[in-house]
């Protein structure tokens, strides 16, 4: 099973490559296309983080009102997310999408050189060879190291950059600064990841982790312009006074 999905990965970019004639340009196709996909499930992650942004001082006033009874504190937890619309497990699930595509890439890309004999594997004249990893890349030279280097610098940021963007437009959290230093810590640790891996998978995450950024700047703006819009209306609308008149009286005529 595992076999035949790496089979069809390989397959699927090598249909691109064929198209285009370039591996790292097939791959960006392909990373392209998924992130089309999942899209919807990105639109939805980013409303119910923007939803919990907006919700924050609620979920601190309740964690402060029953800050001795963690069961009554969970139960109020619960109802305040469901009224939110927010779903804590919506951010984990493009993610956890990507990473079967991620392995079996990353194990397509390791086993390469024995699909297809004579290919360079190269990403024009940006990157010699995807197949190649950074520790290996090291040992030839540092200007043979450089768009290796760019690629583990893409790969470790943009993981965690649609989290940092999001903390940075919620300066009253406070727990923004210890969300900015675990995103630090954590992309010094797809830095490690970065170093033995091929420079395909690489160019895989970064710019799924790049689209995926403009995706959520995207939604950002829209729910952002119809809070806007929906504040205005309220600001506009006149206020509506329900008044009843009596019926008048008919006047009696005067006798000649």
């Amino acid at each position: 099973m595992w076999d035949a999905f790496k089979n069809w990965i390989f397959d699927v970019i090598q249909f691109f490559y064929n198209f285009c004639g370039d591996w790292g340009l097939a791959i960006i196709i392909v990373t392209v296309i998924f992130r089309l996909l999942i899209s919807p499930l990105m639109h939805k992650q980013t409303k119910s983080s923007f939803q919990m942004q907006k919700v924050q001082p609620l979920m601190q006033e309740i964690q402060r009102k029953y800050a001795d009874d963690p069961q009554r504190q969970q139960e109020e937890m619960q109802k305040l997310y469901a009224e939110a619309k927010f779903n804590p497990l919506a951010g984990c699930l493009p993610m956890l999408l990507q990473m079967p595509i991620f392995m079996a890439l990353f194990q397509v890309l390791s086993e390469m050189g024995g699909r297809t004999q004579g290919s360079a594997y190269e990403f024009y004249n940006l990157v010699p060879s995807l197949v190649m990893r950074p520790s290996e890349a090291i040992a030839q030279g540092f200007g043979t190291f450089v768009p290796y280097l760019v690629l583990m610098i893409v790969f470790a940021g943009a993981t965690f950059l649609p989290m940092v963007l999001m903390q940075m437009g919620n300066k009253d959290n406070p727990q923004r600064k210890q969300t900015l230093i675990m995103s630090g810590v954590m992309s010094v640790f797809m830095l490690w990841i970065s170093w033995g891996s091929p420079a395909g998978v690489l160019l895989f995450w970064g710019a799924s982790s790049l689209i995926g950024v403009a995706q959520q700047q995207i939604s950002m703006r829209i729910m952002k312009k119809k809070d806007a819009e929906a504040e205005e209306a309220i600001e506009v609308k006149p206020i509506e006074v329900e008044v009843t008149r009596k019926p008048k009286k008919k006047r009696p005529s005067k006798k000649r």
